[in-house]
């Protein structure tokens, strides 16, 4: 099962450092993959939920390719997303699910049960996740069984 950090968290949410590099690359050493919420202004990428926080470079995203998941948070990031090759990416808002850039079913919370989807938040609505090729939570770590 892939194992998603939801924004570099592990043991619960952590607003105060969510999507910070520093705290992806926590989860990332820890083995996990990681979502991250990346927006792109004026071509300056940035990483933040409610807001673009911590500037960050194509090559800071490069080095960590193969573990990121990037919700792209504007139309600007999804256009320079698509610019690219190898990144795992989508957008979405509260659409029952998505497809990610590698087709990818990414479900929002409380849609479970979804065959081979990615489960985002499962524990908010106690979803089983038997059936889900992955799970994204603030709580990964419960997963890693």
């Amino acid at each position: 099962m892939i194992l998603i950090s939801h924004r570099g968290n592990i043991e619960g949410k952590n607003p105060e450092r969510e999507n910070h590099p520093d705290y992806i690359d926590e989860a990332v050493a820890l083995g996990y993959s990681v979502e991250i919420d990346l927006w792109s202004i004026e071509s300056v990428l940035l990483l933040g939920h409610d807001e673009p926080q911590y500037r960050i470079s194509q090559h800071w995203l490069n080095e960590r390719v193969s573990k990121l998941w990037v919700h792209c948070k504007n139309i600007e990031a999804i256009e320079w997303m698509n610019t690219i090759d190898g990144f795992i990416y989508f957008w979405h808002q509260e659409d029952t699910v998505t497809l990610t850039s590698f087709n990818h079913i990414w479900a929002y919370p409380g849609k479970q049960p979804i065959s081979n989807s990615i489960a985002v938040m499962p524990e908010l609505y106690n979803e089983k996740v038997i059936h889900c090729k992955g799970v994204c939570s603030d709580y990964i770590k419960r997963y890693n069984i």
